[in-house]
């Protein structure tokens, strides 16, 4: 069992990665997945998309292949995204521009970030938008990280200890939800009845 986690933060030094960090361990140390893959957008790796991407343009297949085969070979996803003036990173979005069969029907578990008591708009821009041609498959749980910078920190004196234990209980308890469905899909995906060239994209 694979498990990529998405971090979307643009930032060098987020707390997105502090999540996907903790998220990454915890994975792991419940024996929940044999693997995982952590990405991080810090600075926004990726070029806007454009469509010499469809085109076998040379350095994008340069720049994408090693990330697809990461993704391709992945049985589930954790997506962090924090909240940017309401809405999810422009880097992420663009993330979900470039891969499609990498991610249809697979399950997906959102994770949005916030500060403040922000982070249900990602959750549904995530939701509305994100998955229509790449037919990822948003698990019914999320998990919204609130006032993020007192909780799951590595020094026990960083955190609020109620918020900390609260969301330390929830990412244990959601977390085998996710491999559960990766395990599911994945008869989905074996039975052929997802396999089509004539309806390559969500309507």
């Amino acid at each position: 069992m694979k498990i990529s986690i998405i971090s979307g933060s643009h930032r060098q030094q987020s707390q997105s990665i502090k999540v996907a960090k903790h998220i990454e361990k915890r994975l792991l140390d419940n024996q929940l997945a044999d693997q995982t893959w952590l990405y991080s957008l810090a600075g926004n790796p990726l070029p806007l998309w454009d469509e010499a991407i469809w085109e076998g343009d040379p350095e994008w297949k340069a720049l994408l292949e090693p990330i697809s085969g990461e993704l391709d070979g992945s049985d589930g996803f954790v997506i962090i995204a924090p909240e940017y003036h309401g809405q999810v990173p422009a880097g992420l979005k663009n993330f979900f521009l470039m891969w499609k069969h990498e991610l249809s029907h697979k399950p997906a578990l959102i994770v949005t970030v916030s500060s403040a008591d922000g982070g249900a708009y990602p959750v549904a821009e995530l939701r509305m938008s994100s998955y229509k041609n790449n037919r990822l498959c948003y698990l019914p749980e999320h998990l919204i990280i609130r006032h993020v910078e007192s909780v799951l920190n590595e020094n026990p004196d960083d955190n609020n200890p109620d918020a900390d234990a609260y969301f330390r209980e929830r990412i244990d308890w959601v977390l085998p939800q996710l491999i559960e469905y990766a395990n599911a899909l994945k008869r989905v995906r074996d039975s052929g009845v997802t396999q089509t060239d004539k309806f390559g994209n969500g309507m």
